[in-house]
This record gives C-alpha cells, structure tokens and sequence, in this order.
C-alpha cells in the first residue's frame, strides 16, 4: 500500500490511497480511499505508517493480526478486526464472472445482494438460514462476504423473503441457463435423488424410497438436468413418494415448452426411462434418447439362440446388434471384464454370509431347548435375512412347523454369472448421428449427474437436513443448491491444476483404449496425486481444502492511531495467487 499524488489541473493535486497487486501475471493498482481531504499532517502520519517495519511484517505473513497487535504501539496502528476473505472472494468473484448475480432477481438491490450471499455461503460455509444470518451480520460475521456486500445486520426473516423471491424467479432462471447451455440435438443428462426433511409439516414430504438410509425420515424427490459436460441447467423437487419415472413428464415439458428445444438427446438410467415412458411420451415429444436394459432383459436377449451371444466377447468387450423385441432400436452391448470380476466378488461373499445366517435360522428350529417352531415365524425369520441381503432369488426354502432346510439355485446363479460385466445400452438414435462409442460415452456419462448429487448432498453443499415447512421454500432451498453447485462446477474445471481433479481430460481420453474400460487418468494428473505437488512445486488441494487455505488471505479493519479506520488485505501466498489467477478475478471482492 502507498499514497499516490495524483495531479488535477487547477485544483489542487488529488492524494490517493493505493494498493498493487498481481493479476494474470499483471502488476495492477486499485484505489482503497482518497485522502484529499485529509489535513496534511495526517496523512504523513499515514505515510510513516505504510512505511514501517510492523506494517510490512504483518503484510508478509498469514498471522498479520497477532504479529502486528504485539508490534504496533497504542497510537501506532491495530487491527480491530480481520475475517477471513480470501474464500468469499474467490467465489463471489466467480459467480459475479458468470453473470449469476445479474440472473438473480434485480430489485429490490437488497434482495438481490442476500441471494448472492446465500449462494457464496452455500459453498464457503453451508448451514441453516438462521446460522447464516449470524454468518452475513457485521457483529457475528464468521467470514468477510456480509461486509464486502455491505449487507449490516441481516435478519433470518430477510432471508426466507429472499427464497420466496428466488422461487418465483425460477423459470426465468432455468431458462436462461438453458439458453446458455443447451441447444437443438445436444445431449441432456437427468437423473433423480431424495433428501430427507426434518419434521413432518411439509406437503412435499412423503415417505418413499430413502437413498440417504435415514429410517422413519419424510423426504423430497429432486430431479437434476445437466449439459452433456455435467453442467447443471434445471432442477425440479418432487413429493417424496414420486417413482423415477413418473418425474419424466414435467422434464419433458419443460424442454419442449419452457426451453424451446425441438430436439434432445435425453440421457438417463434404466430405471428413469422405461418402456412405458419411451411409448407413452417420448416418441410423442419427439425426443431422442439413450437408457439401458434391465436385468432379466438381458437374460432374455441371451437365452438360447437369442440375438445376445455370449461367444462375440471373447475378444471383444463391444458389440451392437438388433433384436425383435426392440424394433427401430439399437442395442449396444457391452462387457467390462473388471466389473464382472467384482460382481463375482460379491455374489459370492453375499451368498456365504446369507448361507451363515440360514445356518443359524436352522439351528434355533432344531435346538433342544425352546426351538423355533410354526411354519409362520421360522418363515418370517428365514425372510428377513434374504431380504436384508437382497438375496431370495438365489435360495431355495424347505418350511414346516418343525423343520427348516435351504439350497441355492445352481442353476440360476450360474445363468447370472454368465452375465456379469454385461450392460445392454438402449437407444432410437441413427448411427450417422452417433455411433456405438458414442452411445456408450454419453450413457456413462450420468456418473456426472451423480458427481453433482454427491457434491449437492454430502459436505460440499449440504442440501440436507432441510427444515423449511413451506413448499415453495423447499424448491427454492433445492434451486440455491443447485446455482451454488452451478459456482463449483465451474471454478472447479478452472482450478484443477492445483486441484486432485483431471486436469489434462484430452491426454486421458486419447490413452483410454475404450468407452467400456475403466476411466484413466492423465499421466500428468498421475504425477500430481502421486507428489502431491504441482509441477511448479504447488501444494495439491481438494476443493474444500483449497477454500479453507483461501480463507485464510484476510480482510483487516486496521485503526492507525486516532485516524478513522483503514481496511487492508493479507498478502496472497504462492497458493493463493495462483488460485485467483486460474480463477481470473481478484482478491478483492
């Protein structure tokens, strides 16, 4: 930091508070006050100041408050104050980059600025609407983002106004993001999760399918679409109790009517896009898509004399044919060689451990002493361990008042290891419009959608527990999840250089001898992990460890004597800079 004299004509000469600071490998300066008020006795004081030694210490290094509060003298200087900025400023920048913060509501200004704080503090910090009130006020403020917002005291209340206003604004929303991410014959992945609620009060709440585990738990369903590259575009929140593929309609709507899209390439799993949903509205929407065969049709293409023969991989790992069942379709089926390995792998230490369990059902039924006895209850006992386990369909049950005896269906089991490492992927497309590579490339390409789920659910994000009573605030809690996740995405695609992330995907793909094959990595992604070091001797980050490192590049509320107070930067470490030059904006928010 620096005073700077700047001329002015006839007046006198302007006195300018300053700070330089690297960009893109670019030395640039921006202006923190103008002094020229300021009585010129003052501003020598200041000047002194800049230039002493505790000031340049506390500059050069992360603990600048402590340093400088036992270096500065009672009318030197003191820090009243540092926040950590560092991280607010590198995703507030990049959600103002992508333009998100003129896709929010507008007006009122206020509005506008409180749902910008809760997307950045969404991903910086995640937590409940009250807690991030405390986090946003300038009294309990845990980070920077409420000051660099000038948002004062911030009421709970403000901010459910905030996600009433978000909710409305939804479409428009989407559609923009639509717009600037799909367009006629792309592809669309979708996929569908749930998320449990506390309490019992809201009307979306059902109980239903629980892919969080949480028994006795009310939750939500939501549906993702995201671009070909993974890129989040729409959300939608359903009743907890809606099957997958019933949530296809509104997704179809939205498409055709809401985003002006004639024609799409629709991705999405086996049991997403069914039969049914292929005849009763797709082929009416005129919509392309790619899914894939459910188990027992497998079996059924690979019966005796069925179009599926096992013999075409033996050296091959894929092959497309057609079937009768399917007509005007294309079935690409592929063998992953490593996948069936591990299938076998858990075939077989599940059909031990159920074998174990049915041992013990067995021997409380021929016990001497109070034996397990009705045909009722030992079959109820016998019940839930292959249910637990998933596993009736490979046991045979031998069941009376008094005795109780199993066997496993040979024959079945074998027919099914005939089959592991198979997957049959579905679709209407031409070949001269994608060809079988391509096919397989684009349905793997849901694990996408499930990266963002895992990232919207877990730590990252934490969409769950959520508490919100109202429908309306629920889809816009959801909506705010998937707009901070939209932030991630894209700094993470910009950071991966000192991120665990692929940064060199081109080089992998050309290594990868196949669509079927187990996804590589690049060597230089290889080296990376391996050294935990980039090539220029950078410490390698995960996401969240990135932003805890940013977090501590602080934003100090200095008091230089009885001057009124100065607001100052940390100096960005090695980390640091580079992080906010991939990211192409600056430290200061």
């Amino acid at each position: 930091m620096y005073i700077a004299i700047v001329p002015n004509r006839n007046s006198p000469p302007a006195r300018l508070l300053r700070e330089s600071y690297r960009e893109g490998g670019k030395v640039k300066t921006r202006t923190l006050a103008n002094l020229s008020a300021w009585p010129a006795a003052r501003i020598e004081m200041l000047q002194a100041l800049l230039s002493s030694k505790a000031f340049k210490t506390a500059g050069k290094t992360t603990a600048a408050p402590a340093a400088l509060i036992s270096a500065a003298e009672p009318n030197e200087m003191v820090i009243e104050r540092a926040l950590p900025h560092g991280h607010v400023a590198a995703v507030l920048g990049t959600l103002r980059q992508l333009g998100l913060n003129r896709l929010l509501p507008r007006r009122p200004e206020r509005i506008n600025k409180l749902l910008q704080a809760l997307v950045v503090a969404r991903v910086v910090e995640p937590a409940a609407k009250l807690a991030t009130a405390r986090q946003l006020s300038d009294a309990t403020a845990c980070h920077s983002l409420g000051a660099v917002l000038d948002l004062g005291t911030v009421d709970e209340n403000e901010l459910y106004a905030a996600l009433d206003v978000l909710a409305e604004a939804q479409p428009r929303i989407e559609t923009t993001l639509a717009k600037k991410h799909l367009k006629d014959g792309c592809l669309v992945l979708y996929d569908v999760t749930s998320s449990y609620l506390e309490g019992r009060h809201c009307e979306l709440a059902q109980f239903g399918y629980n892919r969080d585990g949480k028994k006795g738990k009310m939750q939500i369903v939501f549906g993702l679409l995201c671009a070909a590259d993974g890129c989040p575009v729409a959300v939608e929140v359903f009743e907890g109790n809606t099957a997958d593929p019933t949530t296809l309609t509104v997704q179809i709507a939205k498409l055709k009517q809401r985003f002006k899209l004639n024609r799409v390439v629709l991705v999405g799993d086996r049991g997403m896009i069914t039969a049914a949903r292929i005849r009763d509205e797709l082929e009416p929407a005129g919509l392309d898509w790619i899914t894939a065969l459910r188990a027992p049709d497998i079996q059924a293409l690979a019966n005796d004399n069925g179009p599926l023969q096992l013999g075409l991989f033996d050296e091959r790992d894929m092959a497309e044919i057609t079937a009768p069942n399917y007509p005007g379709e294309r079935l690409v089926v592929c063998r992953n060689p490593a996948l069936a390995a591990e299938r076998m792998r858990k075939r077989d230490e599940l059909l031990e451990t159920v074998e174990k369990e049915l041992i013990k059902v067995k021997a409380a039924v021929e016990r001497q002493g109070d034996p397990l006895r009705g045909k009722d209850k030992i079959a109820v006992r016998a019940d839930r361990v292959l249910q637990r386990r998933k596993m009736a369909k490979h046991f045979t049950l031998t069941i009376t008042d008094n005795s109780f005896a199993f066997a496993r269906k040979e024959d079945a089991i074998a027919r099914e290891k005939r089959l592991d490492g198979f997957y049959v992927i579905r679709t209407n497309l031409p070949t001269e419009a994608l060809d079988a590579k391509g096919v397989t490339g684009a349905y793997k390409s849901l694990a996408q959608v499930e990266r963002a789920f895992r990232t919207i659910k877990t730590v990252e994000l934490d969409v769950r527990p959520i508490h919100h009573r109202l429908a309306g605030r629920v889809r816009a809690h959801v909506l705010l999840c998937m707009l901070a996740y939209y932030v991630v995405w894209h700094m993470r695609q910009k950071l991966a250089p000192i991120l665990f992330d692929d940064h060199d995907k081109p080089q992998a793909a050309v290594e990868r001898t196949s669509p079927v094959a187990k996804a590589r990595v690049s060597n230089a992604a290889r080296a990376k992990a391996v050294s935990r070091a980039t090539a220029n001797g950078l410490p390698v980050h995960s996401f969240r460890t990135l932003l805890q490192d940013l977090a501590t590049l602080t934003r100090n509320t200095i008091h230089l004597g009885d001057l009124p107070a100065v607001t100052m930067l940390a100096k960005a470490t090695p980390v640091q800079a580079k992080a906010f030059e991939l990211l192409r904006v600056g430290p200061a928010a």
